[in-house]
C-alpha cells in the first residue's frame, strides 16, 4: 500500500509555480493576484481561506481577503463581486462556500466573471469542461487528476466508481476520467444515495473516488484487493482522546480499506492540500490568459 501524499505533492507544485512567478517579476511585470471573499466566521472556512492566503505568499502571488459579516445582504455581496469582476489588478477570485442561508449560492456563482472564476464553478466553465474545451477546472477534481498523474496511476481501460454526484467533485470527476486524456479513458460508474447494492459495484472497481460526505462510509468489505482509493471527504468526529475534542475522518474507513489498497489518499494530507495548490495553478492560468 502506497500513500498518495497530497501534502508533499502540493508543496512541489507550489515550488514550480513560485519559479514561474519569479520569472514574471524578473521581467518587471506584476505578480498574479488572487482574492477571496469570506462571509461570516465559520471556523473551517476561515482556516481554509487562511491556507490559501499563506499559499499565495509562499508562491509570490498578491492576495486580498475580503471578510464580510454573516448578516451581509445578497445585494451587498453581489456589489463586492461586481467590484472584483471589474478590478484589473485582480486576476481571479473565489467566494468561499457555504454561504448563509439567506444568500442564493447559485446567484452568487453566476455573478462571477467566468474569466476570473478560478474555482471553476460557473456554468460557462462547467459546460466548456464537459465539452473538453479550455476551462478552469474545479480545484478538487483538478488536484485529484494531478495526484493520479504524478503517481503514474493507470486509468486507461480501468473500471472507476465515483461515489457522489455533486457539481463540485462527483460529476466533474466522471467527465474527466472518461475523457481522452492522460488520466482518463476509464469506464466510469457514478454511484449515489439511491444506488442499490453499492458494494457489488465498488467490489468491481479498480479506482474509487469517494465524495459522498459521509464519514467512513466505504469499508474494507466493499473493495477488492489492489484498488486505488481517492478519499475526498473530511468530517469532524467527536473524540475525547484528542486535545481539541475531535478527529478528522474521510469518507473511507482507512483502517479496513488501506490494507487492501495499492494506493490510497490519507485524511488529512491527501486531496485537501492538492485543492489549494490547484487553485493557485488556476490563478496563474487566469493571469496568463489576461
Amino acid at each position: 500500500m502506497i500513500l498518495l501524499d497530497g501534502k508533499l505533492t502540493s508543496e512541489q507544485i507550489k515550488e514550480e509555480l513560485g519559479i514561474e512567478v519569479a520569472k514574471i517579476k524578473a521581467d518587471g511585470k506584476r505578480a498574479p493576484h488572487l482574492a477571496a471573499v469570506l462571509v461570516g466566521l465559520d471556523g473551517a472556512s476561515l482556516t481554509y481561506v487562511n491556507s490559501k492566503v499563506k499559499s499565495c505568499e509562499k508562491i509570490g502571488f498578491g492576495s486580498t481577503l475580503i471578510q464580510l459579516a454573516a448578516t451581509v445582504s445578497e445585494i451587498e455581496l453581489l456589489k463586492v463581486i461586481d467590484g472584483l469582476n471589474n478590478n484589473p489588478e485582480i486576476d481571479g477570485f473565489i467566494v468561499q462556500l457555504p454561504l448563509p442561508k439567506h444568500i442564493d449560492e447559485q446567484k452568487v456563482i453566476m455573478a462571477i466573471n467566468p474569466d476570473k472564476d478560478v474555482d471553476g464553478f460557473h456554468p460557462t466553465n462547467f459546460g466548456r469542461m464537459a465539452l473538453e474545451l479550455p476551462a478552469f477546472i474545479p480545484a478538487t477534481p483538478y488536484g485529484i487528476l494531478e495526484l493520479l498523474e504524478r503517481y503514474q496511476i493507470e486509468t486507461s481501460g480501468k473500471n472507476v466508481v465515483v461515489i457522489g454526484r455533486s457539481h463540485f467533485v462527483g460529476r466533474p470527476m466522471s467527465f474527466f476520467l472518461s475523457q481522452k486524456r492522460t488520466v482518463g479513458d476509464a469506464t466510469v460508474t457514478v454511484a449515489h444515495s439511491r444506488t442499490k447494492d453499492l458494494a457489488t459495484i465498488t467490489k468491481q472497481a479498480d479506482v474509487i473516488v469517494a465524495a459522498l460526505g459521509i464519514a467512513e462510509f466505504l469499508t474494507g468489505d466493499m473493495v477488492k484487493e489492489g484498488v486505488v482509493i481517492i478519499d475526498v471527504g473530511i468530517t469532524r468526529i467527536a473524540d475525547s482522546t484528542k486535545k481539541n475534542g475531535f478527529r478528522l475522518a474521510g469518507d473511507v474507513h482507512f483502517e479496513s480499506v488501506a490494507p487492501k489498497s495499492s494506493y490510497i489518499t490519507p485524511v488529512p494530507g491527501g486531496v485537501g492540500p492538492m485543492t489549494i495548490a490547484m487553485l493557485m495553478k488556476n490563478t496563474l492560468l487566469a493571469y496568463n490568459r489576461r
